[in-house]
């Protein structure tokens, strides 16, 4: 592919807009323009000095490649479109809002030998690469993602919205079958659970323990990840952590075991410009995106099971079973082709 590749972003909320100003940072990238239905974001075009567009048919001749930065409930559709055109897709997380939209999209890309890469930007943050890179055979998970509550997401649940984030990295570090998945969450400002817990269970053992929030006073990304010699503390915020690790003494006092702690210093970097880099690279041929299609369809089925267990633990609660969430969670749409998806 040679010249500029030419980029299109369809959805300009906050994820959109910030994901266009990163394509602006590379130099190998045109920016096409905008796409949003909302008149409004003529202004955000302006101000990165690129066109608007109204829907996305108005640009799918003009690019080689797009991202998707829409409601879930639109991905698998407009997704769908572009690589029907032979176009490269990165879309947002999740990859779809079902199992078998997010079939298809991987179908479509394959047969017409194009990326599809899903923005799971935690990926691509220095210190998770740290951290991933050593991890060996690890046994058991500690994870906490809490953030401000905001209406952005709010289409759909806590885990669908943030911790998916967590259960792709878990289901990338743990080589193994799960076995069983318990989990519990309460809507408490929107129609949707807005805080979630989440117990998977591995068939080699490993355990993870993963708790979200929407709704919370402050912001904390953490993951601690034990192993058998030790274990890794990370604040993926700061982009800091360490490593705890049992070591062998020379004094012959084997009474008292000794811990040595290792800072796992990086050069602290933007996630989204890394993973936006790493697309255009995909694209170009130079490597497979990080997480692509079935990486993203494996995070998702996993919240799909998760979420699963959120209609059994809130239909247990008294005086809650004619609750919004129910209401919407009984009849959601049931397939690819639901209208209503």
């Amino acid at each position: 592919m040679g010249g500029k590749l030419k980029v299109g972003v369809v959805g300009a909320g906050y994820i959109g807009f910030l994901r266009a100003q990163k394509y602006l940072d590379i130099p190998e990238v045109e920016l096409v323009g905008l796409v949003d239905p909302d008149p409004e974001v003529k202004g955000k075009a302006q101000t990165l000095e690129v066109p608007y567009y109204s829907s996305p048919a108005e640009i799918m001749s003009r690019v080689d490649a797009v991202s998707i930065a829409v409601p879930t409930p639109r991905h698998f559709e407009i997704a769908r479109d572009f690589l029907r055109k032979g176009k490269h897709v990165l879309v947002e997380k999740p990859i779809t809002g079902r199992v078998p939209e997010a079939e298809e999209l991987i179908s479509l890309a394959r047969s017409e030998k194009v990326i599809l890469q899903v923005g799971h930007t935690e990926r691509f943050n220095p210190i998770v690469e740290a951290m991933s890179g050593r991890v060996q055979d690890p046994r058991f998970f500690e994870i906490h993602r809490l953030s401000l509550f905001h209406d952005r997401g709010t289409e759909v649940d806590v885990v669908m919205d943030i911790m998916i984030h967590d259960l792709d990295i878990v289901l990338e570090l743990v080589p193994s079958p799960i076995k069983q998945v318990a989990s519990i969450g309460v809507p408490v400002l929107s129609r949707l659970v807005d805080i979630a817990n989440a117990r998977i269970e591995f068939e080699n053992g490993a355990v993870a323990n993963l708790t979200a929030s929407r709704v919370s006073l402050k912001k904390m990304r953490k993951i601690r990840i034990f192993q058998i010699d030790g274990y890794f503390s990370i604040d993926c915020e700061r982009q800091e952590g360490v490593y705890c690790r049992r070591v062998n003494t020379d004094d012959g006092d084997s009474s008292e075991p000794k811990i040595e702690v290792e800072s796992l210093g990086v050069k602290k970097r933007d996630a989204l410009a890394a993973e936006t880099q790493g697309f255009v690279e995909a694209v170009r041929g130079k490597h497979p995106p990080r997480v692509g299609g079935e990486e993203g369809k494996r995070a998702l089925a996993l919240a799909e099971r998760i979420v699963e267990g959120f209609k059994q633990s809130i239909s247990a609660l008294d005086g809650l079973n004619n609750h919004p969430y129910l209401f919407n969670w009984m009849n959601r749409p049931t397939g690819p082709n639901d209208s209503k998806s």
